[in-house]
């Protein structure tokens, strides 16, 4: 009977290295709320045993239940009829099981019957299922919606969603795509409007959303008539009524138990989340900054997925005489996914840890406020989280999705012919894993995200601190290694910012980007070998392998590489 989450050693790792105490003591009241509560912690120990159990829970329920029906529900789909979307037939047993389990309210206060947890925790969660079937973290993953509503949204609006978020009974969809408005949201056309008795209603259509056919929509629209940029865009929560038309379902290559919704919108009531003209640049960027991240998870859940499959593929599949695993060319591909798994694994809960730490820091702040005490020191904190934050956010959508595209290629490859055949699992793996570095921001648009940060080295003292630091036996030799990398990062972004040519770049950013990554993802991967003897050969091998890349990346920028793009037209 395989647990998802206590059969798979680096995820317990994980885990077992948290170190949420700083959050929790936000998020908990200092575990005053333990005295209102009877399931609430009463001190720290007893929130991770908490914490624990319920992620116990998620890996039973997705190895032994979820992880049955994902073939099931890949081959059936979701269903359109007569503009009704109704989900695969394991799609819904899957949501009924998790919202028996009460899972479905995991970041959610315990005044309206969440479960309170931090960021981190959801986010082994979603991984967890997504594991068993990428395409239900587009439900499950919607959490997020209500979380929304909950940071922005008036006392009201709490009270007539949440709860049943929680129960199950509400589903939801971010509505943010339309036809003309793909990654460039703030060419939203979708109106806004309010009738004579001053009630809103949203007018339009939109298009690629998932789980459209939700029953509570968040919804970003233009309220400011006469204007074409973000600052006329507000947040609106509806429900999908039937002034809501469903005009189609897309027909994709993959996560096919996830509906992707046309919606056209009928002059719709809905009500103003927040504030008016704040809905692009504030609300949607909050939550398309955790909808990167529930990204990322299912990524990392896909990577996990395909390096089991291929694993246990290469261990009984004989040729020559012996199991294809003890082929050397297998046996490197093998270790290369471990590597790529592990580290994408490590980037990603630092990451996913950082989030959290600024999510309570503005809390914290909020709190202060209200009760007239000073707040400069925290505010000082939020500030520095908030840009590492919104520089490693892009940096792990980007790493983890192409990880799971480059894993689950991989993968394939080791299945053979057989992996391109339907019955083998692979087969859906690498079409699902397909869409990760898509929706949500593609790669590129993460380079682009990322690009600010990385010319502006924010992270410049850390890797200082890092490089200064004596490491045990072999791993000083790593250091020095990333030492090197240090050096190439910073003679290229001298060269490119000597340029002065913004299009150079903006060409360079890519290369830029993965120097820097290797920087961090390589300095966590050195702290982890320190205290851990199995990650000594994970740091090992994905450092040796970085400082090649790096001097490769060094030399496409050094070498002109980009000088054709002055000639594109020509060439293309």
């Amino acid at each position: 009977m395989p647990n998802f989450f206590t059969e798979n050693k680096d995820i317990q790792y994980h885990f077992n290295k948290l170190d949420l105490k700083d959050i929790l003591e936000v998020s908990e009241d200092n575990y005053e709320q333990s005295k209102e509560y009877n399931y609430a912690p009463e001190d720290y120990e007893d929130a991770m045993e908490n914490f624990k159990k319920v992620l116990e829970v998620v890996g039973d329920i997705s190895g032994n239940f979820i992880n049955e029906r994902a073939a099931g529900v890949d081959e059936e789909g979701a269903h359109f009829d007569n503009g009704v979307v109704t989900y695969a037939k394991g799609t819904q047993e899957n949501l009924d099981r998790l919202a028996k389990a009460d899972l479905m309210g995991m970041i959610l206060p315990r005044k309206y019957g969440g479960l309170n947890f931090p960021f981190t925790v959801y986010m082994m969660a979603v991984e967890i299922v997504s594991r068993a079937d990428a395409s239900l973290m587009n439900l499950f993953g919607l959490q997020d919606i209500a979380d929304t509503i909950y940071k922005f949204g008036t006392v009201e609006q709490h009270q007539e969603y949440l709860p049943k978020f929680v129960t199950g009974e509400y589903s939801g969809a971010m509505v943010l795509t339309e036809p003309d408005a793909g990654s460039d949201l703030q060419a939203c056309k979708l109106s806004a409007y309010q009738d004579k008795d001053g009630q809103w209603r949203l007018k339009g259509v939109k298009r690629f959303i998932t789980n459209g056919n939700g029953d509570v929509l968040l919804v970003l629209a233009r309220s400011e008539s006469g204007t074409k940029d973000g600052r006329g865009l507000s947040m609106f929560v509806c429900y999908g009524d039937d002034t809501v038309k469903i005009r189609r379902i897309e027909h994709k290559l993959g996560i096919h138990g996830s509906p992707t919704c046309e919606m056209q919108f009928n002059d719709t009531k809905a009500e103003l989340v927040g504030k008016r003209r704040f809905g692009l640049i504030k609300y949607v960027l909050e939550l398309m900054f955790r909808a990167r991240m529930g990204v990322s998870a299912q990524a990392l859940g896909i990577c996990q997925a395909a390096y089991e499959e291929a694993y246990k593929y290469a261990s009984e599949r004989e040729q020559f005489g012996k199991p294809i695993l003890q082929i050397p060319a297998v046996t490197n591909m093998l270790l290369d996914m471990r590597v790529l798994l592990e580290s994408s694994r490590t980037l990603f809960y630092s990451t996913s840890r950082l989030v959290d730490w600024k999510e309570q820091l503005e809390e914290k702040i909020d709190r202060l406020k209200e009760k007239g005490e000073p707040f400069s020191k925290e505010a000082n904190e939020l500030k520095r989280a908030t840009r590492v934050a919104n520089l490693l956010t892009p940096i792990s959508k980007y790493i983890l999705a192409e990880a799971s595209n480059k894993i689950t290629y991989d993968a394939l490859q080791i299945h053979g012919g057989t992996g391109y055949m339907q019955e083998f699992n692979i087969e859906r793996l690498a079409r699902d894993a397909r869409i990760t570095n898509i929706y949500e921001g593609t790669s590129q648009l993460q380079i682009v995200a990322a690009t600010g940060g990385i010319i502006n080295d924010i992270l410049k003292e850390y890797f200082a601190e890092k490089a200064h630091k004596e490491y045990k036996g072999t791993l000083s030799r790593l250091n020095e290694l990333l030492k090197e990398i240090r050096e190439i990062y910073e003679e290229c972004l001298k060269y490119v910012l000597d340029k002065k040519d913004v299009s150079f770049q903006e060409v360079s950013a890519k290369d830029l980007v993965e120097m820097y990554t290797y920087l961090y993802t390589g300095y966590l991967l050195l702290e982890e070998a320190e205290l851990e003897p199995r990650k000594v050969f994970i740091a090992n091998r994905y450092i040796i392998n970085a400082i090649s890349n790096a001097r490769k990346n060094a030399a496409s920028i050094k070498n002109e590489l980009f000088n054709d793009l002055m000639h594109v037209d020509e060439i293309l």
